[in-house]
């Protein structure tokens, strides 16, 4: 499909513990499968799985066999390593760049919302899940004098807006856009996009290809003329204000053309 290199530009953090060992698998490739939905599935890198199969590239066929923590990985390392997050960075791109599932760099860092900020320290290898304490629930306060209840009642509606104000100023970024539409049954065409979502397998997904730049991938973005869709694929023509829409049929791909729309990041 489209080629995606990531470059994150912090420094990673490394401290080494204990080696393992690892019990050798055999896994029989089926229809929609990729390597990443592989790797994820096992625990594994994508990279450790190319390795033990000595695989040059990312394409795998249905029936092939691959060996999944095969003896010839017996040395798995449990290094633990951190990455400082830099400005740009998404939760998204940092997983993606160490061959983490985002459920999984969430859960190594007990991170149960998306943001993080330039500075923090993600461990992003050797790491284990972290329980997030629920926030205990709140009691009924004890009843205040008979005075108190008339000054809560004229005080606390003003408190209770201001997090109304802040969620409306957070709401999504508008753009103009030059669009135009791809398919993925084209001769040389893997079907497959720069975040491992399989189209030729799921051809009803609604995905469009980004600058990442400017569109971090994983967003959620409404697309006028094509609705809601996932920012999930890249592509080298695709710069700065432009976008690639996914659309199965190479005739319809065709119809749609070239056009001047309009969009709006969800989140």
């Amino acid at each position: 499909m489209k080629k995606h290199i990531v470059t994150l530009t912090a420094i990673a953090a490394l401290s080494v513990g204990v080696a393992s060992q690892a019990s050798a698998e055999s896994y029989t490739v089926q229809p929609g499968d990729t390597l990443w939905s592989i790797s994820q599935a096992n625990n594994v890198s994508v990279e450790q799985v190319k390795g033990q199969n000595d695989l040059s590239s990312n394409l795998i066929f249905p029936q092939q066999q691959l060996e999944i923590g095969s003896e010839q990985a017996a040395a798995v390392s449990e290094e633990k390593a951190t990455y400082t997050v830099a400005s740009g960075d998404t939760l998204f791109k940092i997983a993606q760049a160490h061959n983490l599932s985002l459920d999984t760099l969430m859960s190594w860092n007990g991170i149960t919302g998306h943001w993080i900020f330039p500075g923090d320290k993600l461990v992003v290898k050797g790491g284990s899940p972290i329980s997030v304490p629920k926030a205990p629930k709140e009691e009924a306060p004890a009843q205040a004098p008979a005075k108190a209840p008339a000054q809560a009642s004229v005080k606390a509606p003003a408190k209770a807006a201001a997090p109304a104000k802040a969620a409306s100023a957070q709401s999504g970024k508008e753009m103009t856009v030059s669009a135009t539409a791809y398919t993925a049954f084209c001769a040389g065409c893997s079907g497959v996009t720069a975040t491992g979502q399989d189209l030729r397998s799921n051809p009803n997904q609604k995905v469009i290809a980004v600058d990442p730049t400017v569109i971090p991938l994983g967003s959620k973005v409404w697309v006028e003329g094509y609705g809601t869709a996932i920012a999930g694929d890249t592509g080298g023509a695709i710069k700065g204000n432009k976008i690639d829409v996914f659309i199965p049929s190479q005739g319809a791909a065709l119809d749609w053309g070239r056009k001047t729309i309009n969009i709006k990041i969800l989140d």
